[in-house]
């Protein structure tokens, strides 16, 4: 079999973009839009491509370190030909090269791969390419045929006549390439009115060599999405956004507007769970099955169990067991974690505590950096007093207690099991069990029989 490898060119400085990051760094769905390239091309190919880098090349290398890729710099920058040279002392043996550009994160590695099998063995095939036909050019440079319809060049969109404008087939800069005749081909190019040597001139070079140039058209134009701006970056995000909600719904999972719903593309949903209109499912958020979230709802980075419900609510970097109920407008902070069947009310937040199973919360509470057992009340309006200005301190409730409305818990305090506090306390220290403690500061009055 032969070998193939990707070559990705991300050294252009995208000035369109008008922005200080490099136009590969802009996300996409909560990820530089080369993630997408590289996981693309690696898929297609099955091996690490190689990544062409050049204007603020240090930054990008900051970026994508943690993937897998080769990295060459091209400097100076003198286009797209000139940057494929530069990875011939790493690629000069390999059979087959495909190439494709940086900026776009739409193409699908199964088209990469078609493109890869349209290209028949040495000698006679030089090249494959990808192309698509209508629709906005965005700067795409025209394919022409011949009466046949076989190809016989590309001309770039800056030098093209008005005549060969008005072509609808555009180059999408997708090639694989016949390794040994490709590297001989760089070389005989000429470089162009703007100073720079443009690899579509291959393609011409290899009519003039009598070889082949097959082309394969695509047949979802949406993944020959280049982004030169931020318009074209909104309609990429438009895709992608529409392909994982796609995915979803086809894997169980009913989204009442599709359109208004932003799920990661890490994230996770489990069958037969309902996502309502204005809910954000980021990160590598993972949701059980037969839940209902939101709407008007934001997830972050956090783990919900089964049968869940939260309603316009805020949760970042939570974890919900099963049968957790809770909101509206409720907030769940960084380390907070509800057991099975805990009910939050309104108005609530809790941050780095541990709610036991079954304790209900009443609304304008906060539980901050505490421990709370099962079955335990906390009434509306109670505080954990966790921060002395110093530091964080730690909040204990055990099982089955009785938080009173407007109870002020001051940290470091613990509450016995099925102990109470009246409506109103501040609790400033410990509450055995079974006891009964109110006023301010609170005493414990008397013992609570069961």
């Amino acid at each position: 079999m032969s070998e193939i490898r990707g070559v990705i060119l991300a050294a252009g400085q995208g000035t369109r973009m008008r922005s200080r990051l490099p136009k590969v760094l802009h996300p996409l769905m909560g990820k530089p839009m080369i993630y997408y390239v590289i996981e693309a091309v690696a898929q297609a190919t099955s091996t690490p491509p190689v990544l062409v880098l050049g204007h603020d090349a240090e930054k990008v290398y900051q970026h994508i370190q943690d993937m897998e890729v080769e990295v060459v710099v091209q400097q100076p920058q003198l286009g797209t030909a000139h940057a494929l040279q530069q990875t011939a002392p790493v690629l000069a043996h390999t059979d087959k090269v495909l190439v494709v550009m940086g900026d776009m994160p739409l193409l699908r590695a199964t088209t990469l791969q078609k493109v890869s099998a349209l290209l028949p063995p040495a000698p006679s095939g030089a090249l494959a390419m990808l192309t698509v036909r209508g629709g906005e050019a965005k700067g795409f440079g025209r394919v022409l045929r011949d009466a046949q319809g076989r190809v016989q060049a590309v001309i770039e969109e800056a030098q093209a006549t008005p005549e060969i404008l008005a072509i609808d087939e555009y180059n999408v800069g997708v090639y694989a390439f016949e390794g040994r005749w490709l590297w001989s081909a760089l070389e005989r190019i000429s470089v162009s009115p703007k100073g720079e040597y443009y690899l579509t001139d291959v393609i011409a070079l290899a009519v003039a060599d009598g070889l082949d140039v097959h082309a394969l058209q695509l047949d979802e134009p949406s993944e020959a999405i280049g982004i030169n701006t931020r318009v074209h970056l909104a309609e990429a995000e438009r895709v992608l956004r529409h392909r994982v909600n796609q995915a979803w719904m086809l894997a169980g999972v009913t989204l009442i507007d599709p359109g208004s719903t932003y799920i990661s593309p890490e994230a996770y949903i489990g069958m037969d769970t309902v996502i309502w209109p204005n809910t954000y499912i980021l990160g590598k958020s993972s949701i059980g099955e037969g839940c209902e979230l939101g709407p008007n709802t934001y997830v972050r980075d956090c783990q919900i169990g089964a049968a869940c419900r939260v309603f316009n609510s805020v949760l970042e970097g939570a974890r919900l067991e099963n049968h957790v109920d809770i909101g509206p407008f409720a907030h769940l902070r960084k380390g907070a974690h509800l057991a099975e069947g805990v009910h939050m009310g309104n108005f609530g937040e809790v941050k780095n505590a541990y709610l036991g199973p079954g304790t209900k919360m009443g609304h304008f509470s906060y539980i901050g950096d505490a421990t709370i057992g099962a079955q335990v009340n906390i009434g509306a309006g109670t505080i954990t007093c966790n921060f002395d200005g110093e530091k964080k301190n730690h909040t204990h409730i055990q099982d089955g207690a009785f938080i009173g409305s407007d109870t002020m818990l001051v940290a470091p305090v613990t509450v016995g099991e099925a102990a109470r506090t009246g409506a109103g306390a501040v609790v400033t220290k410990d509450v055995p069990p079974r006891t009964l403690a109110v006023g301010v500061p609170a005493r414990n009055i008397r013992t609570i029989k069961d």
